[in-house]
Formats: C-alpha cells, structure tokens, sequence
C-alpha cells in the first residue's frame, strides 16, 4: 500500500516541477476526439519539443497546491490533458489553438504562460503570437529599416546629383 502512495507522491512531485519550470502549460478537454486525432494531436506536439500527458485531476489539484498554482483548480473538471513546454511558450498553445480549430472535440481550458496562470483568453492571444524565429526576424526587419533607407536615399541623392551634372 505505502509504494502505491510514493508512487502518487511521485507522480504529483513530477507535476508540479512541470508546472513550475515550463514556460507554458495548457490544459485541454479531449472529449469526443478519436484516436487517430489524438495520435496526430500527439505526434504535432512531440515535432515541437512539447510533452502531452493525461494525469488524474486530483493529483494535478495536489500538483497545483504544491506549485502555488490553485487559480488552475476550477479547469480541473472532467477529463483534463496538459501539454508541457519546456522550450517555446508559444508552441504549445499555437498548436493546439490550429488543432481545435479543425476538430470541434478539443476544447482549450486555461493554462500556466511563464508561472502565471493564463486565461483561455490569454491562451489564444498567445497562439496568435508568431514563433520565437519570427520574433526575432520581426525584430530584425525593424532594426535594419533605418539603414536601408538612409541607403536608399543617399542613393536617391547620389543619382540625382549625377543627373544635374550631366
């Protein structure tokens, strides 16, 4: 009996670490979904680095209290599934969000973005987020806009220059 317990002990320990060091959790409702859906919504995850994992609602609630994250325990109804970011907070919910969107079964509950716990509102805004290489090329762009144009017009100024003299 006692290794049954360690074991949960364990299990909802395993959680709450997930919990506090990803930088993004989302909790699902995957009700009504196939197992063809499932395995492709699994498969989607596993390509972006993300863990997805069905875990009883009462070790999560206990996961949750562990992680100061108790705000989460009014999603924990019915069946819950998390998907765990260690990497990209954006991933997981941008995933998700596209995959809800063509299977009317999976329903987004709330989650945890970088220690806080998030909305579905907020959730969604992050899956309309670009990814990290976006945001950098986004940055980018706007960083080398001032260069390219003094370029341009400097140019601009040096044809017409050579226009007035010839």
């Amino acid at each position: 009996m006692s290794r049954i317990i360690e074991h949960k002990k364990q299990i909802v320990s395993d959680i709450a670490e997930k919990l506090q060091n990803s930088k993004s959790t989302i909790l699902v409702d995957y009700r009504g979904l196939d197992v063809e859906a499932v395995s492709s919504l699994r498969e989607q995850l596993r390509e972006a680095g993300v863990e997805f994992k069905v875990y009883k609602n009462t070790m999560t609630r206990r996961a949750t209290a562990e992680a100061n994250l108790t705000d989460l325990d009014e999603t924990l109804q019915g069946p819950t599934a998390l998907a765990f970011s260690a990497d990209d907070a954006v991933a997981p919910a941008k995933i998700i969000n596209n995959f809800a969107k063509e299977n009317n079964n999976l329903e987004i509950k709330g989650g945890v973005v970088e220690g806080y716990v998030a909305s579905l509102e907020q959730i969604k805004e992050l899956a309309e987020l670009p990814n990290h290489e976006g945001l950098v090329s986004m940055l980018l762009s706007v960083l080398q806009a001032p260069m390219r144009n003094f370029a341009l017009a400097t140019k601009a100024v040096a044809e017409q220059k050579e226009e007035q003299g010839a």
